[in-house]
């Protein structure tokens, strides 16, 4: 069982940059591979970002590519996700997910979800 909290989401300029922290409970981090989705109202959950277990193979939307940054740090049982040159579209609330079973890309894959961070870009 993994709990997962976000952490760091706010209002920010078009532009601007923001850094999500996603910290996990449990005693097994490093065996969960872990993503970062996004949903903004009247939408559906977006895949943005994942990463392996150990870190070593990572996954981009190409939406979000080149502009965020998936790291983990299995030590500390955390994943952040570094958003630069945000745009107002990406105003959203932002979900870490861990365990995957299946592709990386799809929400149901993922057992394991937080509460959400709202990030809000201004233009």
């Amino acid at each position: 069982q993994v709990q997962l909290v976000e952490s760091g989401g706010g209002l920010v300029q078009a532009g601007g940059s923001l850094r999500l922290s996603c910290a996990a409970s449990g005693r097994t981090f490093s065996s969960y591979a872990m993503g970062w989705f996004r949903q903004a109202p009247g939408k559906e959950r977006e895949f943005l970002v994942g990463i392996s277990g150990g870190g070593g193979r990572t996954y981009y939307a190409d939406s979000v590519k080149g502009r965020f940054t998936i790291s983990r740090d299995n030590a500390k049982s955390t994943a952040d996700l570094q958003m630069n040159t945000l745009k107002p579209d990406d105003t959203a609330v932002y979900y870490c997910a861990a365990g995957v079973s299946g592709s990386y890309y799809s929400p149901t894959s993922y057992h394991y979800w937080g509460q959400g961070t709202q990030v809000t870009v201004s233009s």
